[in-house]
């Protein structure tokens, strides 16, 4: 019997289908059998089935004799099935990579519960990609399992059919079935999840799930839209059974409601002309089922009042005013700053008839979070090698107060930052300064970066739509053209930057001015950085430092903290550092009140928390090509390698166990990541010799001296042969809560409470 049963609907998909059966028969997983509905399809499609099943026995061909729709193919697929678990596909839609195995994993962490909600990304036929909105949520619920009375907030996942597995024995027990007509998802979706007692989610991005430019079954207007009100109806007669449900009524009448509401503002659902009768069933549907106590919801109240009062014109006069509003706004947003831009320009183009300043830089970090990372140690070390250089940090307006004392600063995009860089020598940043800044020939544009890279990047990127956000490609290379030097870390990062980066700078292969303080820290220093950091005296301390998923919205987790935290144990704390493109984390904000962790997400500097960190726990972050100098145990926990690879893109396996490509030990899973502690081989011999190949590999250049290497090449011209030697890299000791020999941090094994 095997572990999954994939029911595939398929109803003129010809162009779609066989990338559809490919992403599930490719897959890690190979415990799985397709059922593949041919719902009488005018196409191909009947075609393609038989062929991959004449390929593959594992596909089981269905072949309904006349078209019955998507609910009623899924349910002749249910009845072919013999997998312990159900999951729905449309014929259009695609499984990432490594999707099965992750489902297997969690049903058996959670002990096989009766569905196991997913992620989703949404990809559309332009080749853009938008994450769904529910990640934190599934995230929110870790590894426990519940029930929707328990936890009444995951109603609102979104109520489709292809994110959740379905226990085979407790869906066909229960007689579900997918109703006639559209919306059928969401009427299965809800008396399914209001029936299950065990109730599980993973925040796996698992289903691409595509929409269609044509085809899509709610892609055009008419009176099948108006079976909605039917679906829901039988919804509520279902709650009507089982009165125990009713806490959870006023809940899903707003859910109804907002799906009709949703379905009245598309007029590619329902027609202009089709509005009024719309807006009457629904009104006439809100009034007969409307639950005693309910208050509608403050975003929008206004359409559930007008609902209420069963007024369409009343709707559209409120709806005209609403619509009116916007548009100003956006007028306003369109004409004003167009105004003050033209302004700006013309006092910039003023500003660079001037001479420029030879004893003035302009510095920024990270678009323009503050004295940060490599411009902000080139910047130190200016004001002690060359004084007469006067540096300016170009920042935006919410990090003004974090500056340090003394910092001199413009905020970007204001009449003083372009006053600045027209008349400015030295231009120095780790990402790149605005499209309108321009190359003067008498300055030098310094670009530092911010990493070594692992994840493709620039005009790679291109391979990779997900990843590069809409990115004009034409304008990169104009900023490319603009820059006179680029740092490189590693002969790695050379070969890379000169490929992605094409133009005619200059490549400094100096190692990174960030990294110096890894070289000059005391060990008084690192004392003091653990003290300010709260961990206790002769604690091991782990820094989590995950980076950004492209695929994915907000940050969430990768690991269930604390979970990880209690395992781990007293003598160790669990430092968190989520990246810096997302805000402050409410959860983690409760995690750290409940002594289970120290979030260090607004700390300033990474390069401390490395300092203070006995051991790195990544995934993909390019902290971990700068803490392999500091020689200590860094481990990757890569639960979604296979996705983060295909929607990003890599240089090279991480994951390969190869010295030079592989830091230390590595996890998959949450169960491996606490036996990699538990067994000591986060910091044993074969960690230590994979370490050591890394190092060598990506950190030949960092001496400490990197910062003063800059300074002398470009604002005192001083040529290679005047400056420090880059020495192989040394080691730094670990720090006040390890011991200094190779076995890594005190306390030895890591063992749970």
């Amino acid at each position: 019997m095997p572990r999954f049963t994939i029911v595939i609907a398929a109803y003129r998909v010809q162009g779609y289908l066989s990338a559809c059966l490919d992403s599930v028969l490719s897959q890690s997983c190979q415990d799985v059998e397709v059922v593949a509905v041919d719902d009488c399809s005018p196409d191909h499609c009947g075609a393609i089935i038989d062929a991959y099943a004449a390929r593959d026995s594992r596909v089981v061909p269905v072949h309904q004799r006349v078209n019955s729709g998507p609910g009623r193919a899924r349910n002749a697929g249910v009845e072919r099935a013999r997998g312990d678990y159900l999951l729905f596909l449309d014929g259009d839609d695609t499984l990432a990579p490594g999707t099965l195995q992750g489902l297997a994993d969690r049903l058996a962490l959670t002990h096989d519960p009766e569905i196991l909600y997913f992620n989703h990304v949404r990809t559309y036929w332009s080749e853009r990609r938008a994450p769904s909105l529910f990640g934190e949520l599934l995230a929110s619920a870790g590894t426990d399992v519940f029930s929707v009375v328990e936890r009444p907030e995951f109603l609102r996942l979104f109520a489709m059919s292809s994110n959740r597995v379905y226990r085979r024995d407790f869906y066909t027990r229960h007689g579900f079935a997918f109703s006639e007509g559209i919306y059928e998802d969401a009427l299965l979706s809800y008396k399914t999840m209001l029936t299950a007692r065990r109730i599980a989610c993973v925040d796996l991005v698992g289903l691409e799930y595509r929409q269609r430019r044509v085809g899509a079954s709610t892609g055009s207007p008419g009176e099948k839209h108006f079976v909605i009100f039917q679906q829901y109806a039988r919804l509520f007669d279902f709650l009507d059974d089982h009165p125990q449900l009713d806490p959870l009524r006023p809940l899903l009448f707003e859910r109804a409601v907002s799906h009709f509401l949703f379905c009245l503002d598309r007029t590619s659902r329902v027609a202009t002309a089709d509005r009024p009768r719309f807006f009457g069933r629904a009104a006439a549907w809100y009034r007969g089922r409307l639950p005693a106590g309910f208050t509608p919801p403050a975003p929008g109240r206004w359409r559930f009042e007008a609902l209420a009062s069963g007024s369409f014109l009343r709707y559209r006069e409120r709806e005209m005013g609403v619509r009116a509003a916007a548009g100003a706004r956006k007028l306003r947003r369109t004409v004003r700053p167009p105004l003050a831009a033209r302004a700006k320009r013309g006092l910039y183009r003023l500003h660079r008839q001037r001479p420029v300043d030879p004893h003035l830089a302009v510095y920024s970090a990270y678009w323009g979070r503050g004295v940060l990372c490599n411009p902000g140690a080139i910047y130190h070390k200016a004001r002690e090698l060359a004084p007469e250089i006067h540096g300016v940090w170009a920042v935006k307006q919410s990090e003004i107060e974090s500056l340090p004392e003394g910092v001199d600063y413009v905020v970007t995009g204001t009449r003083d930052f372009y006053r600045t860089v027209a008349r400015a020598k030295y231009l120095i940043n780790n990402v790149n300064f605005p499209n309108e800044v321009v190359k003067r020939p008498d300055t030098v544009h310094l670009q530092t970066f911010h990493g070594t890279p692992l994840k493709c990047m620039g005009l790679d990127q291109q391979r990779y739509p997900a990843a590069a956000g809409g990115m004009s490609f034409g304008n990169l290379l104009k900023r490319i053209d603009r820059w006179d030097v680029a740092l490189s870390a590693n002969p790695h990062s050379s070969q890379i930057w000169e490929r992605v980066y094409p133009a005619a700078y200059r490549l400094l292969e100096y190692g990174y001015p960030r990294n110096d303080v890894f070289f000059t820290a005391s060990e008084e220093d690192i004392a003091r950085i653990r003290g300010e950091l709260g961990i206790p005296a002769g604690n091991t301390a782990l820094l989590y430092a995950p980076t950004l998923r492209d695929y994915q919205k907000g940050f969430t987790p990768r690991l269930d903290l604390e979970r990880l935290s209690r395992e781990l144990g007293p003598r160790t704390t669990l430092l968190v550092r989520a990246h810096y493109s997302y805000r402050p984390q409410d959860h983690l904000s409760r995690l750290q009140e409940a002594g289970l962790v120290i979030d260090v997400s607004g700390h300033p500097s990474a390069e401390q928390l490395c300092l203070a960190a006995d051991a790195l726990i990544t995934d993909y972050s390019s902290m971990m090509f700068d803490y392999a100098l500091l020689d200590r145990p860094i481990v990757i926990y890569a639960d979604d390698w296979d996705i983060y690879r295909s929607s990003r893109g890599v240089y090279f396996d991480l994951l390969s166990g190869s010295p030079g490509e592989t830091p230390g030990a590595v996890a998959r899973t949450e169960r491996q990541l606490a036996e990699v502690f538990r067994e000591g081989r986060w910091c044993d011999a074969d960690a230590t010799a994979l370490r050591t190949a890394f190092r060598a590999r990506f950190c030949p250049f960092d001496d400490g001296h990197a910062a003063e290497r800059v300074v002398r090449t470009l604002m005192l011209g001083q040529d290679d042969a005047a400056l420090p030697l880059a020495p192989a890299p040394r080691t730094r000791p670990l720090p006040a809560g390890g011991d200094s020999a190779p076995a890594g941090p005190r306390g030895g094994v890591l063992t749970a409470e």
